[in-house]
């Protein structure tokens, strides 16, 4: 099944006039105060079964860290969630406007990154979850996010209210401003950092101007060359990956004999070959780099038991350092709910869309499909293990800080489905008061309570001995 955000070859042959009242038309269909009303389906799959199920797949060893992570907090647990939110936002009514989803747009996948031409940029991050579907999915992701870090920074009802409806009112408010602007400008918006330093002179008081500034300063030092100095260590005169179990594992360390050679051919397999999914100048700048050494990686919390390998690389000596993630790619959790992906292989599937719904994407990110010693056909994405990075710490937010965040995570994620899907439909619908951002604030609030008693019958499941966690 080919699924697509509705916005190509038909949009193309609608007026503006003709966008708007298709979007009007989907209120009758979807009430936007709708929007604010959840029950969990009686059929509801139990949500320890759904993290079961996806950890069938996954390395077996490091299934117990991913439920330990899960374990921390209810916000840890969201984030190791999307597949048990996927199949609840599907019993949801909808505008019938699709876009392109990230997935998984929690609020700290929403982060400072390097665009290509070394500028520091605001966007989403991670896109493993990505493919078509209704718009307010992402949407209700980000909002409900919101609301459970509010909570555990003890924020109020009302505090809680104003940063979601903060959130959603952004939201609204650029996908309307994407609606009247030309489609090239839409392409070439960005977030960059003078418009956070902008944004930061009118919402924040001059400490957390201070220590946003720090943030930005530190991001730009989060290249290959800091991985280098932090994850290497000279071995007989050689620079290699330090093992710092169970988080880092050198190959040598974790697959010895026959088992750890066919790991390594893969690995070489998969850089070598992946290559050829990007431009050719950047083919030419992958095939300057000599791979020198390779190691697991245990990364975030629902990707925990995924395969994931990072690769050291030199340039002109060892003091050219370029560090590369290989990370696994399965079916997105939303497949079952808004279709099959268009695309051959998970990897170029996460690609597309990352590079769809991106200002600017890494450029050294690209994907190979590999047969795997084990007999299994494998999907990967490969991208710069660190480029600028700078992410958000909830727990230091206070009430206006998180608003503030809240707002750029909402402009943010306009811009991105304004490039894939119907704006001015998606706008039109929306309309200029705040029946949605109420509704979904509500939402937020009902989804919340049920991801609190979600975390607690993983709790309780670990406690009854059905599940294993370990802390790491």
């Amino acid at each position: 099944m080919t699924t697509r955000p509705e916005n190509s070859s038909e949009q193309q042959w609608l007026s503006p006039q003709q966008r708007a009242a298709r979007g009007k038309a989907a209120r009758t269909r979807t009430p936007r105060s709708g929007h604010g009303e959840f029950e969990p389906s009686a059929l509801r799959t139990s949500p320890v079964a759904t993290i079961e199920k996806q950890s069938a797949t996954r390395v077996p060893e490091l299934v117990p860290i991913r439920y330990g992570r899960m374990s921390e907090s209810p916000f840890r647990f969201y984030r190791g969630a999307a597949a048990i939110m996927a199949g609840d936002l599907a019993t949801t009514a909808d505008s019938g406007i699709r876009v392109q989803l990230c997935g998984d747009a929690h609020m700290l996948n929403f982060r400072l990154l390097a665009s290509p031409e070394r500028n520091l940029v605001f966007d989403i991050n991670d896109f493993d979850e990505t493919l078509p579907g209704p718009w307010e999915w992402d949407v209700k992701r980000l909002a409900t996010s919101l609301v459970i870090a509010a909570r555990e920074n003890g924020f109020t009802d009302e505090e809680r209210g104003t940063i979601v409806r903060t959130a959603v009112r952004s939201y609204r408010e650029r996908m309307r401003h994407f609606a009247g602007m030309r489609t090239l400008d839409v392409w070439y918006a960005k977030a960059d950092a003078q418009q956070l330093e902008a944004l930061a002179a009118t919402r924040l008081n001059r400490r957390e101007r201070k220590r946003m500034a720090r943030t930005m300063a530190k991001a730009r030092t989060r290249d290959s060359l800091q991985a280098f100095e932090k994850l290497t260590e000279m071995v007989d005169g050689q620079r290699r990956i330090t093992s710092t179990p169970p988080a880092v594992v050198r190959i040598a360390d974790l697959m010895p004999g026959l088992g750890r050679d066919q790991v390594e051919e893969l690995i070489r397999t998969v850089v070598a070959r992946y290559g050829r999914t990007l431009q050719s100048d950047r083919q030419h700048l992958l095939r300057q780099y000599n791979m020198v050494d390779m190691a697991r990686k245990v990364v975030g919390v629902g990707s925990v038991g995924t395969r994931c390998w990072i690769v050291l690389l030199v340039g002109r000596d060892g003091r050219d350092p370029l560090f590369l993630q290989a990370k696994e790619a399965d079916e997105s959790v939303l497949a079952p709910y808004a279709g099959a992906s268009e695309y051959a292989t998970q990897g170029e599937r996460v690609v597309a869309g990352q590079r769809l719904m991106q200002a600017a994407s890494d450029i050294f990110l690209g994907w190979e499909h590999v047969h795997a010693p084990e007999g299994a056909e494998r999907d990967f994405y490969i991208r710069q293990l660190r480029d600028w990075k700078g992410i958000a710490e909830p727990a230091l937010m206070a009430p206006h800080n998180m608003a503030a965040f809240g707002e750029v995570c909402g402009a943010t994620l306009a811009r991105a489905h304004a490039r894939s899907g119907d704006r001015i439909a998606i706008a039109a619908y929306l309309g200029r008061g705040d029946v949605f951002d109420r509704a979904v604030a509500r939402f937020a609030e009902s989804y919340a309570d049920l991801n609190e008693r979600d975390h607690q019958a993983l709790l309780d499941s670990v406690k009854a001995g059905r599940v294993s966690a370990e802390a790491a």
